[in-house]
């Protein structure tokens, strides 16, 4: 038997050296197709092994292989390459990006995978898709293009916010918007006017959407339980260009075009339509009393008591009956928009570089208001050394914007005179100058005296080091971002007419805004390939930031001459006031990534974070995510099938939070601003909750992505459910506390739904090409828990319109029923406990009942095609909203039968189907009455909110590589875009914008805007 081992020793020993002598030193460098440069983490393997190495910092790998062997070359975004070894000992490869978006690379902040390894819900959009779009604010392009994300604006003046909701809304009064991200780094954003009453101001109008490479949607835990206790929202990842080593690449583009509402809005009441409706109420009213039945009647009627009842008709019955219409004066018609963007990109000698300069004005479709913008980016990558790389990013920006007043019916607000200025009032006098003697501001002189400005600058400094360390595979980055802005806000209501009248004789408020956002990131990677194709990345991150914000405004009136709009020209200062705020979060993560051959991938997140919002004991939470993945294509059962290119089953559940309150809440506090006879004083200023702690969502995500016939259809099938736990509510105190309300941790809501995803490539060829894209989301909205009062009852939330209660839908619509016209009397109606009930003509008999639904959309959708052809495309896109309700706001001035909207302010014409006489049916408003009714908010004026809007079409050639070669530029397209181009609303009742606030009213804001656009992109 020794005899036997000692010889099968000798064999082994024999065969190793034979190997041995076989195997050669193979070493080369991996580039890449696109910039020239060595790309790091390749992986190099041995085909059918396990055998293999990583290329460095550099490209470079090196490994020992034999003649017989296949090298594969392979990552991320890039097509694979397979080389037998042979005779060689260098080894170069070029490495090309993948053509198919199939197997995109996904950025998510933190990480970057390919889409076949990313066990999440996430959708990307290429930033070819946002440039040289008309908006200011780069995510009023995403509108339609991901599955699950609900975008509106409450308003069209350019510049202003836009709301976007993820996989519907997540709490009840703690914050609803995603958490934004830019190369890496949570940031700041939302509106940054600090005046509630004038045009909101988007953080994301500073950023030129033309230098973006990618936005990246995170939907689910997976995907978002990385940022922790701000990723209940989900994740907005924006991930800016970065330089291309190579020849220098120079692009400039250049937009011009004219925008005008996309909706008009409801007509109203000519001066005689108006007239004929007043004295129709003064019968009604009157008559019977008075002995007059007809308008001849009436109008003899008014023209002996204009004492009584004004003299506003009898005036312009004496001036020839002249109408104005407001509409066309206050439009600001084909208002010009225009944008200009120059860019380079290259690099040589281990730098790389992107610079850009870019300058947008856009007015907009009222008088009075504009948006304007000068951008400029530099970013850098630097090779220092083999092992060090340093990279910058830096955005600099200044935002003016000229605003208005919509944040309410204000009577000084151009949009407002629109439907409240009465076309018996004349805009002008004789000698062409604005008249001032009118009930309401005249919105003409308003436009040119007045100011509401808001003004931006803001700097975005991204710095990143990054440490090849001497173990291998193992990289250590630390970063630091700063985000710095200085905001100054100005309003100036001048003295002869308006706001500022009166009294005040002029008024004029600014303030000035500082605000300083660092974040500090250190990071850990490493991979570790096992032998038999088990693939290994490990993530760590320690994470800080810090908020500070210092506050400064004044505000004074009595202002010495008209023109002079610096509180310095007012004779009497009101107010002064500043104060400072700070918040931070620190965190720690940690992320496992798992791959076996590609076939199997999971996904383990675990962050822990702390916010100076909670109180010490309960200032951490965890939060964390587990996510799989099945390629099903890549088992050897599907080897055969050709017409499957991917077919993969992911699945994650996990948890994260929300702590978008405001700050301090869990401390009793005093406030110092109290004046006591001259003397400074104190008060209670915070009710205080020390238990306060964050707001968890937990979250099931199950999906299907699918590629097929060579990915000329791909898509995907999910389904989500998200509970709210522990939300952060304001509970209602008795008043004998002193506070009306205490945050809390109370109460439970839930979101589920489905979502599809659909793109066929229905022709692909040289010449033709063209393809269709659909994406449909569902969101089924429900509260299940609230808090109890002492003797167990529910506390809702009720208001004149919504109710928040267990059993239905956040804010869901809760008012009385409207009943129709009593054919008989002409008396409006309303149901005393619902429809079906018995009616009432007395509104205070008709009880707040459910009316379904909410403003949450349950079904949004996008529908985007292209086609090119020899050089000639076409791209279209499409949005739909539906299973949501819109109120309109303020009805009462408008759509009232009495004095407000015949006497007081100006009626819509649809008041002219009204009740006359007996027997009247099918009418949409009663009879006209001289009376001035209280508030009646009831479901007449609640509507159908569906909604599709084509939001874009654009045709559009690329000259031919010839031609341009023949002029000495890189590249040239031209195109005509247009934005908005058509509407079409369910509710025939509505007709202002269906694209309304996250809250589901109607405002006298201004509209989406139609735009036509003619662009001129150059390469060199």
């Amino acid at each position: 038997m020794k005899k036997m081992i000692g010889l099968f020793v000798c064999l082994f020993l024999i065969g190793s050296q034979i190997v041995n002598a076989q195997s050669k030193q193979i070493s080369g460098t991996v580039t890449s197709a696109e910039d020239g440069m060595g790309m790091p983490g390749v992986s190099v393997v041995i085909k059918g092994t396990t055998i293999g190495a990583s290329t460095d910092i550099d490209g470079k790998y090196s490994l020992e292989a034999q003649a017989s062997d296949v090298l594969m070359f392979s990552f991320v975004g890039t097509v694979t390459q397979e080389i037998t070894v042979g005779d060689q000992t260098v080894i170069n490869v070029v490495l090309e990006a993948e053509s198919i978006g199939v197997d995109e690379v996904i950025v998510t902040g933190y990480t970057a995978h390919r889409k076949s390894e990313v066990t999440g819900s996430t959708v990307q959009v290429k930033g070819e898709d946002l440039a040289d779009m008309p908006v200011v604010s780069v995510d009023q392009a995403l509108q339609g293009r991901v599955a699950g994300v609900a975008v509106s604006g409450a308003s069209g003046t350019p510049g202003s916010a836009q709301k976007i909701r993820i996989r519907g809304r997540s709490s009840i009064t703690a914050g609803n918007e995603p958490l934004y991200v830019i190369d890496g780094v949570p940031m700041v954003d939302g509106n940054v006017s600090t005046s509630s009453a004038t045009s909101s101001l988007s953080m994301l109008a500073t950023l030129n959407s033309n230098d973006i490479e990618s936005i990246s949607i995170l939907k689910d835990a997976s995907a978002t339980a990385a940022y922790g206790a701000r990723g209940a929202n989900g994740v907005v990842v924006i991930t800016t260009k970065s330089g291309k080593s190579g020849k220098a690449n120079i692009n400039f583009s250049a937009t011009y075009g004219v925008s005008n509402d996309a909706v008009d809005g409801p007509g109203v009441l000519t001066g005689a339509e108006r007239e004929e409706l007043f004295l129709e109420s003064l019968i009604n009213s009157f008559g019977g009393d008075y002995d007059f039945s007809d308008q001849d009647g009436a109008r003899e009627f008014y023209n002996n008591n204009t004492g009584y009842f004004w003299s506003d008709y009898a005036n312009w019955n004496a001036a020839g009956r002249p109408e104005t219409d407001w509409a066309d004066l206050i439009t600001n018609k084909n208002a010009p928009m225009q944008e200009y963007n120059l860019s380079a990109t290259g690099g040589k000698d281990g730098i790389s570089y992107y610079i850009s300069g870019g300058y947008l004005k856009q007015e907009a479709t009222v008088i009075g208001a504009e948006y304007e913008r000068i951008s400029g980016t530099v970013n850098l990558d630097v090779d220092l050394s083999p092992n060090f790389k340093f990279s910058t990013k830096n955005t600099g920006s200044h935002s003016y914007q000229d605003g208005l007043l919509e944040g309410s019916a204000y009577f000084s607000s151009p949009r407002s005179a629109k439907f409240f200025m009465p076309s018996i009032t004349q805009a002008y006098n004789e000698d062409g100058t604005p008249n001032l003697n009118t009930d309401l501001p005249n919105p003409l002189y308003i436009a040119e005296q007045d100011i509401d400005e808001n003004k931006l600058t803001r700097i975005l400094t991204n710095n990143s080091l990054t440490w090849k360390t001497p173990i291998e595979n193992l990289t250590f980055t630390t970063r630091m971002n700063i985000d710095y802005q200085v905001y100054h806000y100005k309003t100036y209501d001048n003295p002869i007419s308006g706001d500022g009248d009166g009294a005040t004789r002029g008024y004029g408020y600014q303030t000035n805004r500082n605000r300083a956002n660092y974040v500090f990131q250190n990071m850990l990677d490493y991979t570790l390939a096992l032998d038999g194709g088990h693939d290994f990345d490990f993530k760590l991150v320690q994470e800080y930031q810090k908020n500070r914000l210092y506050f400064l405004a004044a505000e004074a009136d009595n202002f010495s001459d008209v023109g002079l709009t610096n509180l310095n020209s007012a004779g009497n200062p009101t107010t002064a006031n500043s104060w400072f705020t700070d918040w931070s979060v620190a965190s720690y993560l940690g992320m496992i990534h798992y791959s076996f051959n590609g076939k199997y991938v999971a996904d383990v997140t675990y962050r822990r974070e702390g916010s100076s919002r909670f109180s010490p004991d309960n200032r951490w939470g965890n939060f964390w995510a587990v996510g799989g993945a099945w390629n099903i294509n890549r088992e050897d059962f599907m080897a055969n099938i050709d017409q499957i290119d991917m077919l993969k089953l992911r699945a994650s559940y996990g948890k994260t939070g929300n702590a978008n309150i405001s700050l301090n809440q869990y401390q009793e506090l005093l406030n110092f601003d109290a004046d006591y006879t001259g003397e400074g004083a104190s008060y209670a200023g915070t009710f205080g909750n020390q238990d306060l702690t964050w707001e968890t969502s937990y979250s099931l995500d199950l999906g299907l992505d699918f590629g097929l016939f060579n990915n000329r259809i791909s898509g995907s099938v999910g389904y989500y459910f998200r509970e709210t736990t522990d939300m952060l509510l304001n509970e209602p105190l008795s008043l004998t506390t002193g506070f009306s309300s205490q945050t809390r941790n109370i109460g439970k809501m839930e979101n589920k739904g489905w979502e599809f995803e659909l793109n066929a490539d229905i022709v692909r060829s040289n010449d033709l090409n063209v393809s269709l894209g659909l994406n449909v989301g569902t969101t089924k909205n429900e509260v299940t828990e609230l808090a109890v009062d002492n003797n167990g009852v529910e506390r809702n939330i009720t208001d004149n319109t919504t109710r928040v209660a267990t059993g239905h839908p956040v804010y869901g619509w809760y008012m009385p029923t409207w009943a129709g016209v009593d054919p008989d009397t002409g008396n409006e109606l309303w149901f005393v406990d619902g429809e079906g009930s018995e009616t009432t003509a007395n509104f205070n008999d008709a009880n707040q009942v459910w009316q379904g639904g909410s403003a949450i959309p349950e079904v949004t959708a996008g529908l985007n095609l292209h086609v090119d052809y020899k050089g000639f495309f076409l791209d279209a896109s499409a949005y739909f909203a539906g299973g949501h309700k819109v109120y309109e706001e303020w009805h009462r001035y408008t759509n009232g039968t009495d004095r407000f909207s015949l006497q007081f302010y100006q009626g819509v014409d649809k008041l002219l189907d009204r009740w006359q006489k007996p027997g009247d049916t099918g009418k949409r408003y009663g009879k006209m009455e001289y009376t001035a009714r209280p508030w009646q908010r009831h479901s007449k004026f609640l509507y159908d909110g569906d909604y599709i809007r084509l939001k874009d079409l654009s045709i559009g050639y690329d000259f031919n590589k010839n031609i341009t070669d023949a002029m000495g530029i890189g590249g040239l397209r031209v195109y005509v875009r247009g934005t908005n181009l058509l509407t079409w609303v369910k509710d025939d009742n509505l007709e202002y914008d269906p694209e309304v606030d996250t809250d589901g009213f109607t405002g006298l804001t201004t509209p989406a805007a139609k735009s036509f656009i003619f662009g001129v992109n150059l390469k060199f």
